[in-house]
């Protein structure tokens, strides 16, 4: 009895090894997850914690304290890794002056975004993929200018996300351009950003894709007392804000309100965050932001670009928008700590967070572009599903991954490779979502693109 148990589980055990997924990482990529720094990290953020206030009405003239003094300080990191790029990195600061709006500018207010771009190798390919967060600070009261406005978290964790993102890939080559960015102008308005995507706009960007970090370094969470650094959230529009009449109606016709520009971004994050980032659950939200709130990832997709916003899994909302101050409450009391400080930080929970945008951006820039014309063909009654489409404009091709899933699932249940132009598919258009992605030499894939359906 024993002997025939035995054979029966050495039959069994090649199934099971056979049955095993295996993750494949991009051995280039995953290098570079593997140089995001926590240290790196903690430092940039004491960095800007030490200019005491950034808020976007501070002192321009002080060398020491103010939002002036705090994009120089990121200007000269920019610039200190543009030296070791072999000439692929610049570094610049934007700059505008933006006049009184009665509001939350009560005068002219000198502004600037600080910008690196590590331009693309292939002078053909002038796809941009952009990551930023905002350097500005505030505390209590917005409008207050002078008090101490630490913003270790909010948003000194993703403007310290940038300046990593740019210090670990500036040391590489991608054949399309990456950009990054820390903006002013948030507490205030969402400023900097609404310049930067009309920047996008009038200079006819090919802008990809839109990856903005707010507060993401806490792993705690006031009132419900969570405790947590494996999950980072994505936030992501639906149904597309600039939609027309007719585009309304033919996402209503073919049911793709879950199939917007943010939200094949936010998938995509998704599984390439998960697949180079060990213990981290890229949780997919699916709202703009949240209640109350608003993010630099807004202007950009209200002028009809991808992108979302990356946010900590459980706020801390006595660490943000505080005035520095502790406080007894409670039965019995117990004195509370009020202010974004650095201490109330997870370092290595931002470094699992950044390495998440690093490897999305890495994977994106590496990638081909996206296929071109991809249609479904819906002229007959069938069960299969027949779907073409055109080589991407740039990049090496070595493939193509068809991607499926029911209609009701949030993410892609399946994947199809070929190396053709053309797929037919033993599974009903009426019961499933397609996508095709380009996939390059090393198995990097671009953006899914979702088949127009052929109706000619």
């Amino acid at each position: 009895m024993h002997h025939k148990q035995l054979l029966t589980l050495l039959l069994l055990l090649p199934v099971a090894a056979s049955a095993q997924t295996t993750v494949q990482r991009d051995p280039y990529i995953a290098d570079l997850v593997a140089q995001v720094s926590p240290d790196s990290l903690r430092a940039h953020v004491e960095g800007l914690v030490r200019f005491g206030t950034r808020h976007t009405l501070s002192t321009t003239s002080d060398p020491k304290k103010g939002i002036g003094a705090a994009r120089q300080w990121i200007l000269g990191k920019f610039q200190q890794y543009a030296r070791q790029s072999g000439g692929r990195l610049t570094a610049t600061l934007d700059t505008w002056t933006l006049p009184a709006d009665g509001k939350r500018i009560d005068k002219p207010a000198d502004m600037g975004n600080v910008m690196a771009t590590l331009k693309g190798s292939d002078p053909t390919d002038d796809r941009i993929f952009l990551v930023q967060g905002h350097m500005d600070s505030r505390v209590t009261n917005v409008m207050n200018r002078e008090s101490d406005a630490p913003g270790a978290n909010d948003d000194g964790s993703g403007t310290a996300a940038v300046m990593e993102l740019c210090r670990v890939m500036s040391k590489a080559s991608f054949p399309a351009t990456v950009i990054f960015v820390a903006l002013t102008g948030e507490e205030q308005g969402l400023l900097g950003a609404d310049h930067l995507s009309e920047r996008a706009v009038q200079e006819k960007w090919n802008l990809e894709a839109v990856l903005n970090n707010d507060i993401m370094g806490s792993n705690n969470s006031s009132e419900t007392r969570i405790i947590d650094n494996t999950r980072l959230r994505v936030f992501s529009e639906g149904l597309p804000l600039n939609q027309t009449t007719d585009r309304a109606a033919t996402i209503r016709q073919f049911g793709s309100e879950n199939d917007g520009k943010a939200r094949t971004l936010a998938r995509y994050f998704k599984e390439t965050g998960e697949r180079y980032v060990d213990n981290l659950e890229i949780v997919t939200v699916y709202r703009n932001d949240r209640y109350l709130r608003g993010g630099d990832h807004t202007p950009y997709v209200q002028r009809g670009f991808a992108a979302v916003r990356l946010t900590e899994m459980n706020e801390n909302y006595d660490h943000q928008h505080q005035d520095l101050r502790t406080e007894n409450a409670g039965t019995p009391p117990k004195p509370t700590e009020f202010g974004d400080l650095v201490k109330f930080m997870d370092f290595d929970y931002l470094r699992k967070n950044t390495a998440a945008n690093l490897a999305t951006l890495a994977n994106l820039a590496k990638a081909p572009a996206t296929p071109q014309q991809v249609t479904i063909e819906v002229r007959n009654l069938t069960n299969g599903t027949a779907l073409y489409w055109q080589a991407p404009k740039t990049g090496t091709v070595k493939g193509y991954y068809v991607l499926m899933r029911e209609t009701h699932m949030p993410y892609w249940q399946k994947k199809f490779f070929t190396n053709k132009l053309g797929i037919t598919l033993p599974y009903s258009k009426d019961n499933y979502f397609f996508a095709v992605q380009a996939v390059g030499p090393d198995g990097n894939e671009s953006l899914p693109i979702l088949p127009a359906p052929n109706l000619r």
